[in-house]
């Protein structure tokens, strides 16, 4: 099918990206179509589109990942193209081949683009053959371990062994000696096989100071293919990307001109057709090295970044190409503009999401934000953790680095745990500013301390605990979405308890504003300058309570119960009801939003298991108890 635009289009994502679509979509005149699952009813992105569509349970298994129930959508409404967006179906040669069948336009490649680049053993390969350069390394798909051993002491350690399909890191495994390589493969093994049903390896040589540079390519249905420039996306934990710029950070001129045209070259050896992503590894202290690591079909999360520099909207232009649309000329790349993920997770605790209601979200004035969630949205352990992304741009690095770390400060997300702090620290860390990259930069900086709370922020917060009694309703305050307060008043004294079980004392007068909000628990969230605390206000019998628990604890037996790290669902049971372990043995292990966490034996015992496979578990909730006796 082609024309010269679409009546309807439907977006098959949710979160973010799925709000970004729809505003394009609103500019073009096309007539939105939102889908969404139970845990989305309320979402903003249903609210925003022309029409919406049920189209199943929380989990992305019985809705976003439902081909069948996106084409249905589709046709109920009448949409003549389908938007991916990231994430979920947007690279699945399922979905694609389904919307060709359906006489749906699928707004991204055609289904042999997909199916050569989806695989990072046959993308590697195929590549490779047309002049585009790749690390050494080998297709470990139909070999032995004996075959694979023999292969990878001819290219040499250290190795890095990585499932052949999937992303996101899981399964990858750094082998630094032929010793260590079958243990390697059994684990990246059993990790691909639970995460993407296929357990094929590939095997690469180790990059020991990576950077991570990806090129926007486009490619339209006239056989033009055009390089849109390049993203520096180094930053990155757990092979998850933090903070992306545009363009990289003091690449040279020659070094770039190859990126782009191997980038070209890679998507023209598919006859690539609408956005795509080209990634690269750049070795930091070698810049003239660099490899191909895999092609990523669809839009990515930092495309703001390149449109930000480009003034293009990469939406519109995928649109534009769907529909037959030919491609313009490469615009030139003025600017720089850094973007920066605003995670629900807390960063000190190992980055373990956070769930809850969104009790105030204010964006920052001056700069893009594209955000998941408004006041009142609730954060789901369903689905990925990134709840928005703030994007500042300037004539140049530095200013645009100075942007984005101000509009952090201005940020305020209470009512769950974020990094906005973790990501000012890291946006002004000395090696960030002078360039100096790679994707261990973030490993250096751990483990990160624990936010303190300011006289500002606690007196805030006991004005608010305070407040209502003094107007005679309890709750009147809580009901006028984060009110700011100012005035200097004497306050009685009042004591909090911190989340890291710390109790702090509030100043007895407060004279500066601070966002402020209370739970459903009766906890008050302050933040100031990116920092966020929940406070939990400790009475005087309270207080008293827990010096005598302490007492108890510092003369009775050790803590008996392991308790979730984070809310979540129990995904497994590491042992039977009754059986005797030894202090650090794996009990459960809980899985957030993509992270599975196991809870550990706080000493030897015997356990007594408080929870099953399948269910949903609170933050510190105990899920296990073990005591001291009947141990060996």
């Amino acid at each position: 099918m082609q024309m010269s635009t679409f009546e309807s289009v439907l977006v098959a994502n949710r979160g973010e990206i799925a709000r970004r679509v729809i505003r394009t979509l609103r500019d073009l005149g096309i007539r939105s179509v939102a889908v969404y699952s139970d845990a989305d009813a309320d979402a903003p992105h249903v609210r925003e589109a022309d029409d919406a569509v049920w189209i199943g349970g929380a989990a992305a298994a019985d809705s976003y990942l439902r081909v069948d129930a996106i084409i249905d959508a589709a046709r109920r409404t009448g949409a003549q193209a389908i938007h991916p967006g990231y994430g979920f179906l947007s690279e699945s040669v399922a979905l694609a081949q389904a919307c060709d069948d359906a006489g749906i336009v699928f707004i991204g490649p055609h289904v042999r683009a997909l199916e050569i680049m989806g695989d990072k053993a046959r993308a590697r390969d195929h590549v490779s053959q047309h002049g585009v350069p790749v690390v050494p390394g080998f297709n470990a798909a139909g070999m032995d371990d004996a075959q694979i051993r023999a292969r990878a002491d001819e290219v040499g350690y250290p190795l890095l062994v990585k499932p052949s399909a999937g992303g996101g890191g899981k399964g990858m495994e750094i082998v630094r000696s032929g010793d260590e390589l079958a243990s390697a493969l059994a684990t990246a093994r059993r990790v691909a096989r639970a995460a993407f049903g296929d357990d094929a390896m590939v095997l690469e040589r180790l990059v020991q100071r990576p950077r991570h540079i990806e090129v926007q390519v486009f490619g339209d249905t006239h056989g033009t293919v055009i390089a849109l420039g390049e993203r520096e996306c180094t930053l990155q934990r757990r092979h998850q990307k933090v903070i992306e710029e545009a363009p990289a950070a003091h690449l040279p001129d020659a070094v770039r001109r190859r990126l782009l045209d191997a980038a070209v070259a890679a998507a023209q050896s598919v006859d690539y057709v609408g956005a795509g992503t080209v990634e690269f590894l750049v070795e930091a202290d070698s810049v003239q090295d660099i490899f191909f690591i895999e092609m990523n079909t669809r839009l990515q999360v930092e495309h703001p970044v390149t449109e930000e520099v480009t003034r293009l909207d990469l939406v519109a232009l995928q649109v534009q190409v769907a529909a037959g649309g030919a491609l313009p000329e490469p615009p030139e790349v003025r600017g720089h503009a850094v973007e920066a993920r605003v995670y629900a997770e807390s960063p000190e605790r190992g980055f373990l999401p956070s769930t809850g209601r969104v009790l105030l979200f204010d964006a920052p004035r001056g700069v893009r934000v594209d955000a998941a969630v408004e006041t009142g949205s609730e954060v789901t352990g369903f689905y990925d953790p990134m709840i928005a992304k703030v994007i500042a741009f300037g004539p140049d690095r530095e200013s645009a680095l100075r942007r984005l770390d101000a509009a952090l400060a201005r940020t305020v997300v209470l009512g769950v745990e974020t990094n906005i702090a973790f990501l000012r620290a890291l946006s002004t860390h000395e090696r960030v500013v002078a360039g100096d990259l790679d994707t261990g930069l973030i490993e250096t900086m751990l483990p990160l301390p624990a936010q303190q709370s300011t006289e500002s922020m606690l007196a805030a917060a006991a004005h608010a605990v305070h407040r209502p009694r003094a107007r005679g309703a309890a709750d009147l305050w809580s009901e006028v979405p984060g009110w700011r307060i100012g005035a200097a008043q004497p306050l009685p004294r009042t004591v909090f308890l911190t989340d890291d079980d710390v109790q702090v004392e509030a100043p007895a007068a407060y004279t500066h504003g601070i966002a402020v909000q209370a739970d459903a628990d009766g906890a008050i969230w302050a933040s100031e300058a990116g920092v966020t605390l929940r406070l939990r206000p400790l009475s005087r019998r309270a207080r008293m309570q827990r010096r005598l628990a302490e007492l108890e604890r510092a003369s009775g037996p050790r803590e008996p119960e392991g308790r979730a790290p984070m809310p979540g669902s129990v995904v497994a049971l590491h042992v039977a009801d009754g059986d005797t372990v030894r202090e650090g043995d794996p009990l459960v292990s809980i899985e957030a939003m993509k992270m599975e966490h196991p809870v550990l034996a706080p000493h030897d015992g015997t356990v007594h298991l408080l929870v099953a496979v399948g269910d949903q578990v609170r933050r510190d909730q105990p899920v296990a108890r073990v005591s001291e006796v009947e141990t060996s």
